[in-house]
């Protein structure tokens, strides 16, 4: 109690620095408007009377990873209302795209009295929060509700489990009111149990990210992406980049022009707000630069086409050749983004030395010569080079995935168990 009564007084003086970056308007990112007072559990009543099940998935990430579920779910029972939250207006975008099937709110801040605003208002039936977004005045105030919470696609790095440590009472509050934790791996069960949270409670589930959809939609997209860009000409795609890393994307472009001159880089950047910046970039870089968004004619000259859109990467994965994910060519900034987009759609897949948000996966893939390690651009564009002209090679990694992938999936039907125990 008293624990609580301090963080939430450090709390109420951080929020405004909070908010301000919750709110702050860049460019590429969706508005909040008038539902910005749900944040602080002013939340609409449901269209549904029944009790809903409740998702959280704080931002893009993590609405991704529930999509799986969330239709599973609702195959296992159409009736069933779904309930889904977001922190971010980014991630709220992604859910929209789900239609009817859920309803959505934003996440109230972690404050008691706004978090009984939203509980009131919406009456979920049970909490399913995604990966490892544990707030203790939420937890505290939906278990004194009597709603039973579980962790999917839960995830503790070693520097996650360090730092909880460091604060370990802290995290006693959390702990004591998980009914379950379905964590993606045996490393990250071990850590949850390591910092007090009773074995019964702990699951390996596997990674839902493996259960990946490659609709025959996605897969024609791709196709018909790659019939702009040009069919017979090498695309590689640099996903998800960070300021910094794109410097070294495109150093590695210059260099791949040199030897492969008719190479096409499609380059899309992690966060919207720099898909200008960017673009300028890639020009002062005198680079040919197409954006996606202008729907201008891809030529024989065009160099870089920045994926300058929401919600396209499979579509844009689809369409290359070779997929480099960022944000791992920033030191220990970042610690890489998920790999398996391109692995489901058995791209050929390279990955900088730091990818530690996703250390189990990553390393697995390559112990199974599914993703090569490029430490700087001058290794980038050597793997770039010694793919696009070893066809064998090229097809050797693409059977790689396939196999890794198919061999890995099924998390979401374990999940479905746990939470059909609740």
């Amino acid at each position: 109690m008293i624990l609580r009564f301090f963080y939430t007084i450090v709390l109420f003086l951080l929020s405004p620095l909070l908010l301000y970056s919750l709110y702050k308007k860049k460019e590429g990112k969706p508005p909040f408007n008038k539902r910005w007072k749900e944040h602080f559990g002013c939340t609409p009543l449901l269209n549904n009377t029944q009790n809903p099940i409740w998702i959280h998935a704080v931002s893009v990430g993590e609405a991704i990873a529930a999509i799986p579920i969330i239709k599973a779910l609702n195959k296992q029972n159409p009736e069933q209302p779904i309930l889904v939250t977001t922190t971010t207006s980014t991630g709220a975008e992604q859910i929209k795209k789900l239609g009817d099937l859920v309803e959505h709110r934003y996440m109230p801040i972690d404050f008691c009295f706004a978090v009984r605003g939203f509980l009131k208002a919406t009456k979920p039936e049970k909490m399913l929060i995604m990966e490892t977004e544990l707030w203790p005045n939420t937890l505290h105030t939906v278990a004194k509700f009597g709603i039973p919470i579980s962790v999917l696609n839960a995830r503790l790095s070693e520097k996650s489990f360090l730092g909880y440590k460091k604060v370990q009472p802290i995290f006693n509050l959390l702990g004591k009111h998980l009914t379950h934790v379905c964590c993606q791996y045996k490393d990250d069960a071990d850590r949850f149990v390591a910092l007090g949270i009773q074995p019964e409670k702990v699951h390996v589930i596997g990674s839902v990210k493996f259960d990946i959809e490659i609709t025959q939609q996605i897969q024609e997209s791709g196709i018909n992406l790659r019939t702009l860009l040009g069919e017979d000409r090498p695309v590689w795609i640099a996903a998800s980049t960070h300021k910094g890393e794109d410097e070294q994307v495109l150093a590695a472009h210059r260099s791949l022009l040199d030897k492969i001159p008719s190479a096409l880089l499609i380059l899309v950047p992690r966060h919207p707000e720099r898909f200008n910046p960017v673009f300028e970039l890639c020009q002062k870089s005198k680079f040919c630069t197409i954006k996606r968004s202008s729907k201008q004619i891809v030529t024989e000259s065009t160099q870089v086409y920045l994926g300058d859109t929401m919600g396209e990467m499979l579509t844009l994965i689809g369409a290359s050749d070779i997929c480099f994910i960022g944000g791992s060519l920033l030191g220990d900034k970042v610690g890489g983004h998920n790999i398996l987009e391109p692995v489901a759609l058995a791209k050929p897949s390279l990955i900088g030395p730091s990818y530690f948000n996703f250390q189990e996966i990553t390393q697995q893939l390559i112990n199974n010569n599914t993703v090569t390690i490029s430490h700087n651009a001058t290794e980038l564009t050597n793997s770039l080079i010694a793919i696009f002209q070893n066809e064998q090679y090229k097809n050797n990694l693409r059977e790689n995935a396939l196999s890794f992938m198919n061999k890995n999936k099924g998390a979401v039907v374990k999940i479905l168990q746990q939470i059909n125990k609740i």
